[in-house]
């Protein structure tokens, strides 16, 4: 089992940047797949951006060239580095880990990008 704690959801202008931290409650290492997911009100939850545990990474069409995920297996950390962000990247974000056959989410952290 592991829990998930995001962080970094803010108010930023168009064009801002912001990162996202996903804390894990247990080593990370042998957790194969992480990834982040933006959910808006009306709409299902979408996948952003996921990491392998061999570092292999793919996102979503919307945010290549301008969100870089990564993880930290010493801090037990997954990150999202959300650069260049725009009106449609608001929305709930949320952490995910696969371990096995189970799913585990975080609570989500808000980022609103307006002016």
């Amino acid at each position: 089992q592991v829990q998930l704690v995001e962080s970094g959801g803010d108010l930023v202008q168009p064009g801002g940047s912001l990162r996202l931290s996903c804390a894990a409650s247990r080593n990370i290492f042998s957790i194969n797949y992480m990834g982040w997911y933006r959910q808006v009100p009306g709409k299902e939850r979408e996948v952003v951006a996921s990491i392998t545990a061999g570092i292999s990474t793919n996102y979503a069409d919307s945010v290549k060239g301008r969100f870089i995920i990564s993880r930290d297996n010493v801090k037990n950390t997954v990150y999202l580095q959300m650069n260049s962000l725009k009106p449609e990247d608001t929305g709930v974000y949320y952490c995910k880990a696969r371990v096995g056959i189970y799913e585990y989410w975080g609570q989500g952290t808000q980022v609103t990008v307006s002016s």
